[in-house]
């Protein structure tokens, strides 16, 4: 296992490679990046519609972030209560 030294190995968590960042460089040099292509797409009223809501759906993970599901109700057996808050955030 070796010796711990109190010091992290590898690659932080989160920080890219330089193979990464070459070509993340190359992208922005290039002028279009795949997100910019696929907007342009899907904004030219002159491209066929079907390759129009492909580009839609292809750019929306980039552009819009996914809504996280949230269980709303009570434990078995325990009362459901409904509280209404006031303007300041206080329990009427």
């Amino acid at each position: 296992m070796g010796i711990k030294t109190g010091q992290p190995r590898g690659r932080p968590k989160g920080a890219h490679s330089k193979a990464t960042l070459e070509q993340q460089r190359a992208v922005k040099e290039s002028g279009v990046t795949p997100l910019e292509y696929m907007l342009s797409i899907m904004r030219d009223e002159m491209a066929d519609p079907k390759r129009r809501d492909y580009m839609a759906q292809a750019a929306s993970p980039y552009v819009h972030a996914k809504l996280a599901s949230v269980e709303v109700g009570n434990k078995a057996g325990e009362v459901f209560k409904v509280g209404l808050l006031s303007e300041d955030g206080g329990l009427l």
